[in-house]
């Protein structure tokens, strides 16, 4: 389904968070019915003690994120590091979309304004869901060994490609402890 609205006009987290979902008191909540997440797997390929370098993706300003954003990244990277080594890597999503983002849908075209009830009710209905980020906050995180560290790189070069703002990537090698 095509998104009503393109990521750019949510794209930076200047407004009120909204969040509020409680299962335990549905009366207070001040979301209704909560959007789903297009997160399927926030964990991919085998965990092992044999990785020695550690690769992550960190924004380089305030940025929220919708989730299916988020998906369309790791699919990305999975994909690549599936293709060139595959088993031989480990990929985690660091960060939750919790972010509740509203539209209010407007008609539009000739003779919406009669349509249309103007700004009543202007707060908006639940759309989807979204990731608030930090400035050098991981996002991602990739585990290989140390030869595949430049796989990995470009993996994340190609997962921030479907993400809005701009990325670095940063490389960590551990020490091996004899």
């Amino acid at each position: 389904m095509a998104r009503l609205r393109p990521g750019r006009t949510c794209r930076t987290p200047n407004s009120q968070a909204w969040a509020r979902y409680s299962l335990r008191k549905p009366r207070k909540n001040y979301i209704r019915a909560l959007p789903h997440t297009s997160i399927q797997v926030f964990n991919s390929g085998k965990d092992s003690d044999a990785f020695d370098a550690k690769i992550t993706l960190n924004p380089e300003q305030r940025v929220q994120l919708r989730s299916n954003a988020l998906e369309a990244a790791r699919l990305v990277a999975v994909k690549h590091l599936e293709n060139n080594i595959p088993g031989f890597y480990y990929v985690k999503l660091l960060v939750f979309p919790h972010n509740v983002i509203r539209e209010h849908k407007m008609a539009a075209g000739a003779g919406a304004d009669r349509v249309s009830r103007g700004m009543s009710l202007a707060f908006g209905r639940p759309v989807s869901v979204a990731a608030r980020i930090n400035m050098d906050q991981p996002i991602f995180m990739i585990k290989v060994a140390k030869a595949n560290k430049p796989l990995a790189v470009e993996a994340l070069e190609r997962a921030s490609a479907k993400l809005s703002g701009t990325y670095k990537v940063r490389v960590t090698i551990a020490e091996k402890v004899a």
